[in-house]
């Protein structure tokens, strides 16, 4: 079989796993379809639809309209060997009488890791794995973090001038990007389980942190106020009754109402792994120069969505300071460079370098 069919199989699998997203976590975003090698046809797809519900390889047998006997299952993720909600997708597979699995990445749920394929290959199935496995890991970037550190993955969001300006000297930010780049922000915001910010950014900007797309639930706000700097009145937008839940961080002065929760740490890391065990899987960082700069020295950030518009202020308000930075050895080094355009914006997406 050419490499080269897995690899555009596994493609499409990636697509139908997308479609999950929002609405699988804290599952992994899984797509499967079952080809018939001979006929050069695929027969059926499936992908993972809700947590709690059918998984994708479940899906894909399901919609198949004839035997999947001596068949080919294709699916971005390792099938699952235990029960967890749904039994377990490797005794499905061995059940159905497919041939042949063809997977895109190892499950890093240690539960699972390696033991699906132990499994598939004890029933004499050929498992072919590592197809595409970069994309894979990728798409389900989220669901890696998690299982490997207990913590939220984190992703920040900045939009800036062409010489890395948030603002203007008197706070003047709106707009510095054009309006197809914050409908694309409008779109990150749906994919997340938080939005992160800042007591600055709430008395400078009063943003919203909702997301303005038809149907699409707005994400958990988690506020930054270790100074107590955050009136609670209907003046600043994040606290208007729209029944969002809000989590202030290290905030003493306001009282705890129906839909406001506090939480005081003394160090980011046990306040992400207390965020992951309260159900927030991710985090979209939107704030200023102070917390972001926070979050990329403790190494807590894990990747960087930054619009580029074609402007230049030479002064104001950068998105990082006061990193004392003495050698170019000592940068935050950052990889996996993606780069779009929206009209004349750039946008830059990349991963943070980390030793892990």
């Amino acid at each position: 079989m050419n490499k080269t069919i897995y690899e555009k199989l596994m493609k499409k699998c990636i697509l139908l796993a997308k479609k999950g997203i929002g609405k699988t976590e804290p599952n992994p975003y899984v797509g499967a379809i079952i080809y018939d090698e001979e006929k050069k046809e695929i027969l059926s797809f499936g992908y993972h639809q809700k947590y709690g519900e059918a998984h994708a390889e479940v899906n894909a047998i399901k919609n198949l309209k004839e035997s999947p006997k001596n068949k080919t299952l294709i699916v971005n993720l390792e099938p699952c060997s235990h029960w967890g909600k749904t039994p377990p997708c490797a005794d499905l597979i061995i059940k159905s009488g497919i041939k042949r699995v063809v997977i895109g990445m190892t499950d890093p749920n240690p539960i699972v890791k390696n033991n699906g394929i132990k499994k598939l290959k004890d029933a004499n199935i050929e498992v072919i794995n590592g197809v595409l496995e970069n994309e894979c890991k990728k798409l389900n970037k989220v669901f890696i973090k998690n299982m490997l550190h207990k913590k939220p993955y984190i992703m920040l969001k900045t939009a800036t001038t062409l010489d890395g300006k948030i603002a203007t000297p008197n706070l003047n930010s709106k707009w510095i990007t054009n309006e197809i780049s914050r409908k694309e922000v409008q779109k990150l915001r749906s994919e997340y389980c938080a939005i992160m910010t800042g007591s600055n950014t709430i008395l400078k900007d009063n943003p919203r942190l909702n997301v303005r797309i038809k149907n699409k639930k707005n994400p958990i706000r988690i506020i930054f106020d270790p100074n107590n700097k955050i009136p609670l009145n209907e003046e600043i937008n994040v606290f208007k009754n729209d029944k969002t839940k809000i989590i202030l961080i290290n905030n003493s002065k306001i009282k705890t109402k129906e839909n406001i929760e506090q939480i005081n740490f003394t160090n980011f890391n046990d306040l992400f792994k207390e965020l992951y065990n309260k159900g927030i899987y991710s985090i979209m960082v939107e704030s200023g120069a102070g917390l972001n700069s926070i979050l990329l020295k403790e190494n807590e950030i894990d990747e960087i969505n930054q619009f580029i518009a074609p402007k230049i202020f030479g002064c104001g308000l950068d998105f990082v300071k006061n990193f004392d930075i003495k050698n170019v050895n000592e940068c935050v080094k950052l990889k996996d460079i993606n780069i779009k355009r929206f009209n004349d914006d750039i946008l830059i997406n990349a991963f943070v370098e980390k030793d892990l």
